[in-house]
């Protein structure tokens, strides 16, 4: 479904890590159907070329670059290479994540620095790097991907929902520090989105898919699963000019299944 018009993001260049699959390769979808050119980013570089592959298919100009976004200088580097590739660097997508269920007691060091460096302080690393960039433009957008199962707790989940809740603080303190420079800093909470890679990340035990596709479909008031494009859409606007005055939010897109109860 085509809900904006054509031509909405031409001449703009959007990173998004994390883009190789799932959430991120979809907002990379959306941004180049409306004309962005688009770089995404990730750890496997067979899967980004696949997934390049498919957006060329589609009549996008994309970009693969291998990135570990817990490490800066990788990070700088991938910017740099946008920027060399397209010239610019418009909007950056913080998608790159990592969850799995481990109870808290038994959740090692590495486990929990695993998670924490990757969605925390890969957010923090690559909204950095982008800053210099868009603050020499005339501006930028900055959309990063929070979750919304720290908003009442989610046993098992102590890692992605402390980096998670600290992704929404950042946006919050960046937009308010950035703002001068025209760059918009916003966040997307999606709900339940059956993608591959959060089926596997919280499949639980015997219990495996099944018992988490029942269960979570009880607690989505609107009674369906999310779709990326509900993600992308939402990304597609905090792009465009009608996102321009929207900064510091964090903007849930889950059916209602925050306010349900357990």
């Amino acid at each position: 479904m085509t809900i904006f018009r054509d031509g909405l993001l031409e001449g703009q260049v959007a990173l998004i890590t994390g883009g190789g699959s799932g959430i991120g390769f979809g907002i990379a979808g959306e941004l180049a159907r409306y004309g962005a050119r688009v770089a995404i980013a990730g750890r496997k570089p067979k899967r980004l070329e696949s997934a390049v592959g498919r957006l060329e298919e589609q009549g996008a100009r994309a970009l693969a670059v291998k990135v570990n976004v817990r490490n800066p200088e990788s990070v700088r580097a991938m910017v740099e290479r946008t920027v060399e590739e397209f010239g610019r660097m418009d909007v950056l997508v913080n998608n790159a994540a990592g969850n799995f269920y481990a109870p808290s007691a038994d959740l090692s060091q590495n486990g929990w620095r695993a998670v924490v460096e990757t969605d925390l302080y890969g957010t923090f690393f690559c909204s950095q790097a982008a800053y210099p960039v868009m603050s020499g433009q005339e501006g930028g957008r900055i959309i990063s991907i929070s979750m919304t199962l720290h908003y009442r707790g989610w046993p098992q989940m102590a890692h992605a929902t402390a980096a998670k809740a600290g992704i929404d603080a950042l946006t919050k303190t960046l937009a308010v520090e950035w703002a001068p420079d025209n760059i918009t800093v916003n966040a997307i909470a999606p709900g339940p989105i059956p993608t591959e890679g959060a089926t596997k990340a919280f499949a639980m035990g015997d219990a495996g898919t099944a018992a988490i596709d029942e269960k979570m479909r009880r607690l989505i008031p609107l009674g369906r699963w999310g779709g990326v494009d509900d993600i992308g859409n939402l990304v597609v606007y905090l792009a465009s000019p009608a996102g321009a005055w929207v900064t510091g939010a964090i903007i849930v897109v889950d059916g209602g299944s925050s306010l349900a109860r357990t």
